[in-house]
């Protein structure tokens, strides 16, 4: 196969704070340092992209010595937590920004998705902007034409075809954004997390699309997503990303095991710096009901009890604890949620530390892996704290009849279901 993208230790980085120097000397001294093609006198480089721990450098690396090469064909994910790089590596592939260092090549006409609003001229009308793409990609008018009945049918926004976009919800937008690139046939197509504004229905449609494309027409597509189950069906390969570093590539089962398995998700306990936002995480622990320290090997046979200790410095009203337990392939299995306001109503002063914790009954989760994300939010409003994948935990097997099933498919939850016998007379 044809190499399309090859990347050659691309770097990105970026100043933090303000553009000058806090003196006019400084700022006079760093353009003569340029004219004798000198480094910066007053450079501090070298923290790498980690939310984790405070930068005090000038400069940060949102991507480092990133190399690698995909071919035509093939359906990339590019996996790793928020912060990690995926983004700017996208724009870069996208051209929206440049490295700073390393060499890019790229053999094809691209086509983006990256974030809700941009791609589109806000006050051109939906047509318009389909015409618009198209000539960006080097298509002629009747092509365009010939393709524009099924890019109006797929994204289902042919009454506001005729308004201008700026007019239009996040989903609708994403819908026709999508609908576009995925058309106007361009040899690589770029997703980012946008898809996730779409309805679970619409990101279906996107994914099987994204498959069509990739198979019949042997588009190479790059997907950047934190839905492991997407990930695992539609990609043929993966990219992990971890603090602007590439950690791994590779098969996508390997690399969504490694991703799931990092070194801060097999402890049974995560703790967390204070932050500068209404409400956040100072730790999240996980353990059985059977034991009292916390532990990420559980029994399928005894309760797990998760507790989120919570930091409140400005309570609002509205605000909720939640939680999602996701298998290893990336299925989310369930998600949860609680208002403060109702754990804490018995509370006069609602400021300050508190732990909230919740339990899953026994014989539920079936043996196997699975991690946890959390959020502190007012849901579809406003996020103060997310903890994405913040604890991977097993259950195990140990002495119950399930050891029988062992390599079958039970399902993704066990149920204690009631059974009754009649005879079969009067059953009917």
């Amino acid at each position: 196969m044809s190499v399309v993208i090859k990347a050659d230790k691309v770097s990105k980085l970026y100043r933090l704070g303000v553009i000058s120097s806090k003196t006019l000397s400084q700022d006079f001294n760093r353009f003569l340092a340029r004219l004798r093609g000198k480094e910066d006198p007053y450079l501090k480089i070298g923290a790498l992209n980690s939310r984790d721990i405070k930068n005090e450098n000038d400069f940060v690396f949102a991507l480092k010595d990133i190399s690698f090469e995909i071919n035509k064909g093939e359906i990339v994910g590019i996996i790793g937590k928020n912060g990690a790089g995926k983004s700017t590596l996208l724009k870069i592939l996208s051209r929206v920004t440049t490295p700073s260092t390393g060499n890019l090549k790229v053999k094809g006409r691209i086509a983006s998705l990256l974030e809700v609003g941009t791609g589109f001229h806000q006050e051109l009308t939906g047509r318009e902007n389909i015409y618009l793409n198209g000539s960006i990609l080097g298509m002629s008018k009747k092509e365009i034409t010939g393709k524009f009945d099924e890019i109006v049918d797929f994204s289902g926004v042919e009454t506001y075809i005729d308004t201008p976009v700026k007019r239009y919800s996040s989903g609708m937008y994403v819908r026709l954004a999508f609908a576009v690139a995925a058309h106007l046939e361009p040899e690589i197509l770029i997703v980012d997390e946008v898809l996730a504004v779409g309805d679970a229905e619409f990101q279906k449609k996107c994914l099987g699309k994204m498959q069509e494309v990739s198979s019949r027409d042997g588009r190479t597509i790059l997907f950047v997503s934190h839905n492991m189950g997407a990930i695992s069906s539609l990609c043929t390969s993966a990219i992990l990303l971890e603090k602007g570093l590439l950690k791994s590539s590779g098969s996508t089962d390997n690399i969504i095991s490694q991703y799931l398995t990092t070194e801060n998700s097999l402890k049974p306990f995560q703790e967390f710096e204070d932050q500068d936002t209404d409400v956040y995480f100072k730790k999240i622990a996980i353990h059985s009901d059977k034991e009292e320290s916390a532990s990420n090997e559980l029994d399928v046979r005894y309760p797990v009890t998760i507790k989120f200790s919570y930091k409140v410095k400005n309570f609002i009203n509205g605000t909720s604890i939640a939680f999602s337990i996701y298998s290893k392939s990336g299925t989310k299995l369930f998600y949860s949620s609680v208002k403060i306001d109702e754990l804490l109503e018995n509370i006069d002063d609602k400021t300050g530390a508190h732990t909230a914790e919740v339990t899953i009954p026994g014989y539920f989760l079936t043996p196997g892996s699975y991690f946890i994300n959390a959020s502190l939010q007012i849901e579809n409003i406003q996020m103060f704290d997310f903890k994405e994948g913040t604890l991977h935990f097993e259950i195990i097997e140990s002495g119950t009849s399930l050891h029988k099933f062992k390599g079958k498919d039970i399902g993704l939850v066990l149920v204690d279901l009631e059974w009754k016998n009649s005879v079969y007379e009067t059953a009917l």
